[in-house]
């Protein structure tokens, strides 16, 4: 239905932009500086590099981050991205997905991939007011982790249904979030908007912990980002 292969050599910015500076942990250090960015050999480059060039910024480090925000949402189907990741003490890369409409996290959030530092595992998650605030984490089991690839490529993939979210990793089944029947509010957002999504490189944190300066800079390859519609 919808695919991004990165054969071009700029971003395409009918599908793509930069995620700006934030304040939480994992977009403190997001820049559109261009040194963050690289499209080679076929693959988006997203780097963590330290600060030498920009002045006016006080931050250490600087970071790359696309997403599809006002520009491309995924309803039902299978969303699929091959990537690859150096290790670095501190790196923090993701692969995410949250609403156009609706608070954060009573309309929900979705982590198809998390990898902390050299972890020869990444993390697959979701986030809402019944996981965050209720603290509802067993009933069903909101994340899971499965083993990858640490030096080379793995495609992890999600699939999503009105009734569930389905999580992969090389075609290996991690494991599924459903929506079960409760009376506690905001346990399965996610039939109610469509999503957006989010490639980002990011450093440090409470989660990941401290940087470790020699081991920037350290970078992601994404190969692609291919999407199928679920058949009506």
């Amino acid at each position: 239905m919808w695919n991004e292969e990165f054969k071009d050599n700029k971003l395409d910015s009918t599908k793509w932009s930069k995620i700006p500076r934030g304040k939480s942990d994992w977009d403190k250090y997001m820049s559109n500086f261009d040194s963050c960015y690289e499209l080679r050999n076929g693959n988006l480059i997203l780097k963590g590099i330290k600060n030498r060039s920009l002045a006016n910024d006080t931050a250490t480090y600087l970071t790359g981050g696309v997403y599809t925000k006002n520009k491309v949402n995924f309803g039902y189907g299978r969303l699929e991205i091959r990537a690859k990741f150096q290790g670095a003490k501190g790196a923090w890369p993701a692969f995410w997905m949250l609403p156009e409409k609706g608070k954060w996290p009573m309309a929900g959030e979705i982590d198809i991939m998390e990898r902390l530092s050299y972890d020869s595992f990444v993390y697959q998650t979701i986030h809402t007011n019944y996981t965050y605030y209720l603290k509802i984490k067993d009933n069903p089991k909101n994340s899971d982790t499965i083993r990858i690839h640490s030096d080379d490529y793995n495609t992890y993939a999600l699939e999503k249904y009105p009734d569930s979210l389905v999580f992969y990793v090389n075609g290996i089944h991690n494991f599924t979030y459903p929506r079960i029947k409760t009376d506690k509010e905001g346990q399965f957002p996610f039939d109610q908007s469509n999503y957006y999504l989010l490639l980002d490189m990011q450093l440090g944190g409470s989660w990941v912990g401290e940087v470790d300066p020699k081991d920037i800079p350290v970078e992601m390859a994404i190969d692609y980002v291919r999407f199928y519609k679920l058949k009506e």
